[in-house]
């Protein structure tokens, strides 16, 4: 099947990311000691890997039919069992946020895509990489490494009431 060239030049962009990152996952991996994160990031290992599976099938002139993406697998990641060392709380932090520009790499690449099933298989590539920052998010939220500053009730109701009139016919 051959695909537009813009497709092509895209994927063949995002593979050396991928590449990247999931090298830099192993060390992360090798490095840290606490079983929950080394789960954690194992799966965003073989989450990634699964990327470029389907982009290398994508990929393969002699391919016939649809490619599909593997469904992520949940996991529960045990709260009680998340004592992380400061480089620890370093490497969430990171990995949350290689997670984040994935997400947003494969999103704004499927919408310049133009093969369905090549922007259909990066919109879920995307989700998948959200559902990855948002287990970091949750360990970063659970050892405090993170702080998200709040506005107050009354700057949130003065925004309301100045844009509740977009509503009105």
């Amino acid at each position: 099947m051959n695909l537009p060239a813009a497709d092509l030049g895209i994927m063949a962009e995002h593979l050396p990311t991928h590449e990247g990152v999931i090298s830099k996952l192993r060390i992360f991996k090798g490095i840290v000691d606490n079983q929950e994160l080394k789960k954690l990031i194992q799966l965003n290992i073989q989450m990634l890997r699964e990327h470029v599976r389907a982009m290398l099938e994508l990929i393969d002139p002699n391919r016939k039919g649809e490619v599909k993406l593997a469904e992520m697998p949940d996991i529960q990641i045990n709260t009680e069992m998340l004592q992380l060392s400061e480089q620890e709380k370093d490497i969430v932090l990171e990995t949350r946020s290689a997670s984040k520009l994935m997400g947003s790499d494969n999103f704004n690449s499927a919408l310049m895509m133009k093969d369905m099933n090549v922007k259909n298989i990066h919109i879920l590539m995307s989700y998948q990489d959200v559902r990855m920052q948002i287990l970091y998010n949750m360990v970063v939220e659970h050892v405090d490494g993170d702080f998200t500053p709040r506005v107050t009730e009354a700057m949130q109701s003065k925004t309301h009431e100045k844009y509740k009139h977009i509503l009105k016919e």
